[in-house]
């Protein structure tokens, strides 16, 4: 029989390392975009017997037996996807994002197909055509951006490449843009040059459901997405889409781009797309929105420029030069991640400096949000992040703010004190 220990028995040292990752993300603030804290029920699911079945193909087909529960539990995930977001047909078995962006393109393309698709030093994804990414190397992309003074997208470049190009494809959605998107706009662009439009809405997902973004499903042929930033759920991938493309997805899925599905994971999934239809999940993701707002707002007025002037989802970039025109994004990153806050360097648009260096960093608001801070200690945080780098030289200074930043911390936890980091 297996061992039934517990993992503090079984493994003290592995044990251990989980215990100082509880720790770590308690005692630090959490501004990374794409990250979120789970509950401890989703991560019974994602812990449960569910991982020991394989269960190559879909609910009815299979080439294992005994997977008449697993065919449930999988129905039950891809019919609260589909009632979530409107879709008619959702693939819950897909890993990631970057997997469902492989599936999805290899679906409905064939390689070498043109795609319209985000710079990535302005606002796109690795798989939005990045040379070092299977997306790059097996698709010809085509890139737009962001207008050079409002940093926001500019749609007339969008028609403009898509009339000269007649992409396959166009994408849309973007791990690092803070404006609202067009999807009308964008479905109209498509429709004109005869593209499938897909929308990458890995970041906004979260604020999808809870209706705090417009949903790009009726607009859309596919959307792709994740189901552990914003949407609160455990690490891994969605695809909805129109059915006409239903079987196409589901056979670049499995067999093209993976096996056996992660049941355990799936079912964490159905648990995610349930809970993200409650009352109490729209006004959590209006809250995210609400924060990320104040965070931009509160860090402008202390003199760090906001790339495009604001946002409206849950996510912004500063412009570290505005603070300081030697100060870079690695930098700033790394000392504020010693001193109590954890966000990510990033380009920002038009960015002199290398995508590894940068002169931004990118804010999110999913996780101190989920941690229960407001609008108050938005304004409170803003000031603190702006000056601790401002006077980052100064120690007595940092001192001070540094013991802020953790009595903020401290206030609102990731976790209980007790928790063991597992379900």
């Amino acid at each position: 029989m297996s061992d039934m220990r517990p993992i503090e028995q079984v493994d003290p040292l592995l044990a251990g390392l989980i215990q100082k990752e509880v720790d770590r993300q308690r005692s630090q603030i959490h501004l990374i975009a794409s990250e979120n804290y789970i509950s401890m029920a989703m991560m019974q699911a994602s812990g449960s017997v569910l991982s020991n079945k394989y269960s190559e193909g879909y609910p009815g087909r299979r080439y294992y037996e005994g997977c008449a529960i697993i065919d449930e539990v999988e129905v039950l995930a891809r019919e609260r996807a589909k009632r979530l977001f409107g879709a008619e047909h959702a693939n819950v078995q897909v890993h990631s994002g970057s997997q469902a962006n492989l599936a999805a393109y290899n679906a409905v393309l064939e390689p070498g197909d043109t795609i319209l698709g985000m710079r990535l030093d302005q606002g796109g994804h690795l798989t939005h055509g990045s040379p070092v990414n299977f997306s790059g190397k097996l698709f010809n992309f085509v890139a737009y951006g962001v207008d050079e003074k409002t940093e926001q997208i500019d749609l007339d470049q969008v028609r403009a490449l898509a009339l000269e190009h007649r992409p396959k494809m166009i994408v849309a959605g973007y791990s690092a843009y803070s404006q609202l998107i067009d999807w009308a706009a964008f479905r109209r662009i498509a429709d004109e040059v005869d593209a499938i439009f897909l929308v990458d809405a890995a970041h906004i997902i979260g604020l999808i459901a809870g209706s705090a973004h417009p949903n790009p499903t009726p607009h859309a042929d596919i959307v792709t997405a994740t189901t552990h930033k914003a949407l609160r759920g455990p690490r891994g991938g969605v695809i909805l889409s129109r059915e006409k493309f239903a079987k196409q997805i589901d056979k670049a899925v499995f067999p093209f781009a993976q096996g056996g599905p992660l049941n355990n994971q799936i079912a964490a999934k159905a648990l995610c797309f349930e809970l993200a239809g409650r009352a109490d999940f729209k006004t959590y993701s209006n809250q995210i929105v609400r924060n990320a707002k104040v965070l931009a707002g509160a860090m402008d007025d202390e003199g760090l420029r906001v790339i495009s002037g604001g946002t409206e989802n849950h996510m912004f970039l500063v412009d570290l030069r505005s603070l300081d025109p030697d100060l870079t994004g690695k930098e700033a990153s790394q000392f504020l991640d010693d001193h109590g806050v954890t966000l990510n360097r990033n380009a920002i648009p038009f960015d002199p400096r290398s995508p590894f260096i940068t002169s931004g960093l990118r804010l999110g608001t999913p996780s101190v949000t989920t941690a229960g801070m407001m609008q108050e200690q938005m304004v409170l945080l803003g000031k603190l992040i702006v000056e601790i780098l401002r006077k980052r030289i100064d120690p007595y200074s940092v001192t001070l703010y540094t013991d802020q930043i953790r009595e903020l911390a401290d206030a609102f936890p990731a976790y209980p004190e007790d928790f063991a980091g597992h379900a």
